[in-house]
């Protein structure tokens, strides 16, 4: 095999498998248990793939577009994780909902192919690409119910806004270009660095930072992100919170940090404040929502707040501890929206707050199981989340930014008002209030539901293994 295209050897494998399963559809449709077989096939190979690639050092290939490292293998290693556990908790929920998984499971491997290739990106042009084939088979996946008029809603939505974030992205890199005469991302640092500032380069900046803030669901750009994650089917709307949204942070922290770090102190004072509006305004929205995806949802708008404090920190300090929180929140945040799949729920995306009530007295695993996700997303110890708030407030006080880590640490608190509510509903609600919904035992939902659970669990205990492997990789951003 070509010494460059071995490279690709994780996304020939995923595209190949995608374009497989959405043959053998067409073609045969045999049992939906080949289109899942084929699938976690596609995904754990391509698992694989990654670990051999990893055995290279850091090299640039295709004429400098791509770039493998260790923070692109971390990133590659994330989406396929959090893929695989997107499609084991899909499969019970595609069976319920009588719905077609050939062309569902294809989508979600060209989705994860976009964001794989996202995070080796160093070109412009290559990543505006990228983002764009993980954006459109996210769209199609987020209206994937055409019997649903919230799934439709959530689609057209998703694809409008999505569309007009990506004009305001593309028209922030041609300004970008002119400037600079570059898309490549080291050679725009390069240009910046020598020359003086200009209004247009500094718009350009803001444009291209603009429509990344919409990708990663951050205020003032993150009005689409109740509608879309409550129309969406359940298990795309956990795959939209964790998937897409750890790619937009790999392109935002290679884009920000690495072409454009000579600008850093036009746009690092704008994201300081982008991060605190959406810690409070994330959590001061969810205190309100009765409906579990949407409160899910403004609570993914706070997490996307706490990120950035790693963002704005940069340094290898910000940037590992941005890495280590995208991989504590996939597993905690999948783990929570997995409780909610497996909800025997009444209607379609209705999952209401009381439908947990009195969960403990009926199912007391899956109610410990969801306490320690919501004990994890408010960032309660002995959790992983724990571990992620404390290395990013870490991170922003080593920075400079000790008054964003406190606006953090205040919103986390304010967090666990809406959390216990479900709690509360789970252990305190009498009897005479109703009882819960049913968890459905379904089997590889259960899976999916324990990996995240011992994840959630190991990574706060034993943070030590996962931090020393992200060292390297956070050291792409130069300080």
């Amino acid at each position: 095999m070509n010494a460059q295209l071995s490279v690709l050897l994780p996304e020939l494998l995923l595209a190949g498998m995608g374009m497989l399963i959405l043959l053998v559809g067409v073609v045969g449709r045999p049992s939906e248990r080949v289109a899942f077989f084929l699938t976690n096939l596609g995904l754990l190979s391509a698992m694989g793939g990654v670990v051999v690639v990893g055995e290279r050092g850091s090299e640039t290939f295709f004429a400098g577009m791509l770039q493998l490292d260790r923070f692109a293998l971390f990133f590659r290693l994330l989406f396929l994780l959090s893929a695989l556990l997107v499609v084991w908790l899909s499969r019970p929920f595609l069976l319920r909902a009588q719905q077609a998984p050939w062309e569902y499971y294809a989508l979600i491997l060209f989705a994860t192919l976009g964001m794989s290739f996202l995070a080796s990106g160093v070109h412009l042009a290559g990543l505006y690409v990228s983002l764009e084939l993980m954006a459109l088979s996210s769209y199609i996946l987020a209206g994937y119910f055409r019997g649903e008029v919230k799934s439709h809603e959530a689609a057209t939505k998703y694809f409008v806004l999505g569309a007009l974030s990506s004009g305001i992205l593309i028209y922030g890199l041609s300004l970008i270009y002119g400037v600079t005469g570059s898309l490549s991302l080291a050679e725009v640092s390069g240009k910046l660095a020598a020359g003086p500032r200009s209004v247009v380069a500094t718009a350009g900046v803001f444009l291209l930072l603009s429509g990344l803030l919409f990708k990663v669901a951050a205020v003032p750009f993150h009005v689409w992100t109740p509608d879309v994650y409550e129309g969406a089917p359940t298990p795309m709307t956990a795959f939209f919170s964790v998937g897409p949204k750890a790619a937009a942070f790999a392109m935002l922290v290679r884009v920000l940090w690495v072409g454009l770090a000579p600008a850093a102190p036009d746009w690092r004072l704008l994201l300081s404040w982008v991060a605190a509006a959406t810690m409070v305004w994330g959590n001061v929205a969810a205190l309100t929502q009765e409906n579990v995806k949407r409160m899910l949802a403004y609570s993914s708008i706070a997490h996307a707040g706490y990120a950035l404090l790693g963002v704005v920190s940069g340094g290898a300090l910000g940037t590992q501890a941005v890495l280590f929180y995208m991989l504590v929140y996939a597993v905690t945040n999948l783990g929570a929206f997995g409780l909610v799949v497996l909800l025997a729920s009444k209607e379609y995306a209705g999952e209401k707050v009381n439908d947990f009530r009195g969960l403990a007295r009926r199912q007391p695993l899956a109610a410990a199981a969801m306490l320690l996700f919501l004990l994890s997303l408010g960032g309660i110890p002995p959790t992983a989340g724990f571990m992620g708030k404390l290395y990013l407030f870490a991170a922003a006080v080593h920075a400079g930014y000790a008054w964003l880590a406190v606006v953090g640490v205040i919103m986390s608190a304010v967090s666990l008002y809406y959390y216990f509510r479900i709690v509360k509903e789970m252990y305190l609600a009498s009897a005479e209030e109703g009882e819960a919904v049913a968890v459905l035992s379904e089997a590889w939902g259960v899976r999916a539901l324990a990996v995240c659970a011992l994840a959630t669990l190991l990574f706060g205990v034993y943070p030590t293994s996962a931090l020393a492997f992200l060292a390297p990789a956070a050291m792409i951003v130069p300080w």
